[in-house]
């Protein structure tokens, strides 16, 4: 079966309604419109951003031309703050988001959602692509707001999952100076890994870190090397703890790479990693006894903290065992 052909059934996964094409336009059986944004205004009333604090955890929407909302939500300049963005056909409340929120609010981080659902619904993915350069140059205002309230760029990271990696990665473009940290979870690879210039995806360039977590690596994510560090989680391909046919195992693995963020902040937790440097390698495991490989073997292992804890400095690309995704609201 050809990968085009796999990506339009796991596309159909989502949701029973098929996208149609016309000389009008692009309509679907559900009545929903897919949506080319012509436009680039910003604020935009189709991105909304939601801040959560450790004294707001239900959440407010925040309207950066109303500074207050800022601080009515409890946002505290002195915060470390994570930027959450969703991926195609997400939402800022999908499970595994909300289960990624709450492991940053467990270290009373300041939370941002970025909420585009409206823009990237399926089947609608083409259009969803196109609309990544507004939600990055809406999001970029947010950043540049959230330094002009006193908060360090080190103290800020942006997480994406999927094409919300890839915002991140194009937020670059909109800001004066270059971001601290990325974290992109499992880049999106469909008509991007191939076609798009490096304006329009994550790249090692956009920030000062950029971590990459594969879990779905070319398939649904990117198989290419393209951050600082690169971590392959349990071979970065296909994940061992999804179960059913091979696109809902994709699907799976797809989203794990979010769980894994989740339970890396929770936990805190270092794991053994051995560089793989050429890419992520099919069912790769690394047993949890190191010390029955060779000294010279055992030498090329590092433990690292996988997520917001890896070392500011750490490059190249590892292969790391984890294990199932504990409580992953996710299946």
């Amino acid at each position: 079966m050809s990968s085009m052909v796999r990506l339009l059934l796991i596309l159909s996964l989502l949701t029973e309604t098929w996208c149609l094409f016309s000389s009008g336009g692009v309509f679907d059986l559900n009545f929903f419109r897919c949506m080319w944004k012509k436009d680039y205004d910003c604020p935009h009333e189709d991105i909304r951003f939601f801040l959560y604090t450790p004294t707001c955890k239900r959440g407010r929407i925040v309207d950066m031309t109303r500074p207050k909302t800022f601080f009515k939500a409890g946002f505290r300049p002195h915060r470390e703050t994570a930027i959450i963005i969703h991926g195609f056909n997400g939402t800022q409340t999908s499970r595994h988001i909300m289960f990624l929120k709450d492991a940053y609010l467990s270290r009373k981080y300041n939370v941002f959602a970025v909420d585009w659902e409206r823009i990237s619904q399926y089947p609608c993915y083409l259009s969803s692509l196109s609309n990544t350069k507004l939600v990055s140059q809406c999001t970029a205002q947010l950043y540049s707001f959230i330094t002009f309230t006193g908060s360090l760029s080190k103290q800020i990271t942006c997480v994406g999952h999927s094409l919300g990696a890839h915002i991140c990665g194009m937020m670059s473009h909109h800001l004066t100076k270059r971001q601290y940290k990325i974290i992109g979870l499992d880049p999106a690879r469909p008509l991007i890994e191939k076609h798009a210039s490096n304006r329009f995806r994550l790249t090692k360039d956009d920030a000062k870190v950029v971590q990459i977590i594969h879990t779905n690596a070319g398939f649904l994510g990117q198989s290419s090397f393209t951050g600082t560090i690169d971590f392959c989680i349990n071979g970065g391909q296909t994940q061992p703890y999804c179960s059913g046919d091979s696109i809902k195992r994709a699907r799976c693995s797809h989203f794990l790479s979010v769980c894994y963020l989740a339970n890396a902040v929770l936990s805190g937790t270092s794991t053994v990693a051995f560089p793989c440097p050429t890419g992520c390698v099919r069912n790769n495991r690394i047993p949890f006894a190191p010390l029955r490989y060779s000294s010279r073997i055992r030498g090329r292992m590092k433990y690292y903290h996988i997520g917001q804890d890896t070392p500011d400095e750490a490059t190249g690309g590892y292969c790391v065992h984890m294990d199932q995704a504990m409580n992953c609201p996710y299946n």
